[in-house]
């Protein structure tokens, strides 16, 4: 016998992305390089974030130079197949030279690279007419996956119709570098410490997702930058559970309850 009670539609698949929480000793603590990003942006606009992004499939199976912890070793953090790992590294280090023009490479002799005289190939990056893979090679660069370390794994409600599973990176800057805004995606960039990040959204001056809030929460435990990287971390995947219709407030994951008390009343509670 049929039924008329038509099924619920499954949920779309989130997209990979990575996100790298960029790090630096500061005189009264560790500093967060964080963005506002501009109001018309499609996932998370006028909110302040991370530098970040979605993998690029052509450096799924990319040979490249790399120094650090293998595919394999970033796959068993992250709970990836090797190939999806390799995207994310690949997505964090152009992410964040895109975003804010910090390049967490070296050249083939070790030595730092000239960021300044790459800003062409950055453009091209943005524009997606070259891929990470193709400009490092090109430009004899070797991917520094040692610079990164795993932080967390976040993934969108299932309710959400854009929908992202996000492994967040730590990266500490690399000495001689200069994080910019240089990017169409952002009104404004910076650095505050995490402290200040987290006292700035209690007090209504900026908008933090539930991600961004608990990342600035971990690294705010820490008193330098030495110690955060060092600290061990098991990556467990958070997927927050949204009722249908529910408000940013009605969120539910582990530490809600503390994120919604920290929440300004001065602020809407958009509905996700």
């Amino acid at each position: 016998m049929s039924s008329n009670i038509e099924s619920p539609a499954a949920p779309p698949q989130p997209k990979d992305a990575a996100t790298v929480v960029l790090v630096r000793d500061g005189a009264d603590g560790i500093e967060v390089f964080l963005q506002r990003r501009v109001q018309q942006m499609a996932f998370a606009g006028g909110m302040t974030v991370f530098p970040g992004g979605g993998v690029d499939p052509r450096d799924g199976e990319a040979d490249l130079a790399c120094q650090g912890p293998a595919a394999p070793w970033w796959a068993e953090r992250f709970g990836a197949t090797e190939r999806d790992a390799r995207q994310l590294v690949c997505a964090a280090v152009r992410e964040t030279f895109e975003e804010c023009g910090v390049l967490l490479v070296s050249a083939a002799d070790g030595g730092a690279p000239d960021v300044a005289a790459l800003a062409p190939a950055r453009a091209r990056l943005e524009a997606k007419e070259l891929s990470l893979a193709q400009f490092l090679r090109d430009e004899g660069l070797v991917l520094r996956a040692d610079l990164l370390r795993p932080f967390a794994h976040w993934i969108t409600p299932k309710n959400e119709k854009r929908r992202y599973d996000t492994r967040f990176f730590l990266a500490a800057l690399p000495a001689g570098q200069r994080a910019d805004d240089r990017t169409s995606e952002v009104e404004e960039a910076g650095w505050r410490t995490a402290a200040q990040a987290l006292a700035d959204w209690s007090a209504g001056r900026c908008f933090l997702l539930p991600p961004t809030w608990s990342q600035l929460r971990a690294v705010a435990e820490h008193r330098t930058v030495a110690e955060l990287l060092a600290a061990e971390r098991a990556i467990e995947p958070v997927e927050p559970e949204l009722p249908l219709g529910g408000a940013i407030d009605s969120l539910q994951f582990a530490e809600a309850a503390e994120y919604v008390a920290s929440m300004p009343s001065n602020i809407p509670r958009p509905t996700l």
